[in-house]
């Protein structure tokens, strides 16, 4: 178990030079281009934070979610014109384009549920016609990671809460995971809000090498791990328990990993989030927004990432 604190910009040196950065003759698409899957009737704002982070970051984004949310971004693109909106009925054709995609951030869970149950549909739109909004996130859930073993994904929110762990089996690379406390017991049936840090670690590393794949467990300290290599980050504030923080998280470590391994993109996320936050801190205390925090976030980057390189 290795601690990295925001503190010593040298702890993240050997994984921000795991970070490409975008070469002089490079062009369009070639910097990533990731999918972001997510909202619902009930929430909206959860998957624009993720998209527009990502749109720091990344070539090209594609927004999907449901109808009612895209006519929402639709109306938003006065504001946000750093993405495309697809339709969720035009998602195959995405995913096969796209680097990495990212589901979950604003996606509603069904309580009475089991993921266990959830049926594997033959096509998309066989998931879209399941009405209710819970279940619809489990077969979706199901039906991508089924459908395409060989993309990255990140795994958020609600479709973590009603995934079935052993659907990550199937992928050729390592999803990330990206549970707080409470999704992490709920997803995996294992409550560590109580344990000491060493282990939360173990538990985290656990459920990562059971079911190949790498957990960024969210905490005052957050974890990542492969269940190989355990890496705690510490540093950070309290502004960071804001709703949202979480979206703009996911949309973070999604854009690093379209071009980087999992564990690089999972800790330079974490990372960036909590340094802008400390940044943040010096000007507006604890009370600063999302809004901020995702104008912030690539001058924090570019701080780290120009530093590593000389």
């Amino acid at each position: 178990m290795i601690a990295l604190s925001t503190s010593n910009n040298q702890d993240i040196t050997p994984f921000i030079e795991r970070i490409p950065r975008p070469a002089r003759t490079s062009h369009k698409g070639q910097n990533g281009r990731v999918l972001i899957i997510g909202g619902s009737e009930l929430f909206h704002s959860a998957v624009l934070w993720s998209a527009e982070i990502a749109s720091h970051l990344v070539d090209m984004v594609h927004f999907a979610s449901t109808e009612q949310n895209n006519e929402v971004m639709t109306r938003l693109k006065t504001q946000f014109r750093n993405g495309i909106v697809v339709k969720r009925t035009d998602i195959d054709a995405y995913i096969q384009e796209d680097d990495v995609v990212l589901i979950g951030p604003g996606m509603v869970r069904d309580p009475n549920h089991s993921p266990a149950a959830t049926p594997l549909c033959a096509s998309l739109s066989e998931v879209l016609k399941i009405e209710n909004e819970g279940i619809q996130t489990a077969a979706l859930t199901r039906y991508i990671l089924a459908t395409y073993p060989d993309k990255k994904y990140v795994i958020d929110a609600g479709a973590l809460q009603m995934m079935d762990p052993e659907w990550l089996l199937s992928l050729k690379q390592p999803a990330i995971l990206t549970p707080h406390q409470g999704e992490f017991a709920r997803t995996f049936g294992t409550h560590v809000e109580e344990l000491d840090l060493k282990e939360k670690a173990q538990k985290a590393a656990e459920i990562a090498q059971k079911f190949n794949c790498v957990v960024l467990l969210k905490a005052v300290s957050d974890i990542v791990t492969n269940g190989t290599d355990t890496y705690i980050i510490e540093g950070g504030n309290a502004g960071l328990a804001k709703g949202g923080t979480g979206d703009i998280l996911a949309g973070t470590v999604a854009s690093l990993y379209a071009k980087s391994d999992a564990v690089a993109a999972a800790i330079v996320g974490s990372w960036i989030l909590k340094q802008t936050s400390e940044a943040l801190y010096n000007t507006s205390g604890y009370w600063y927004n999302n809004s901020e925090i995702i104008a912030h976030m690539p001058r924090i980057l570019h701080g780290i990432s120009t530093k590593s390189k000389v």
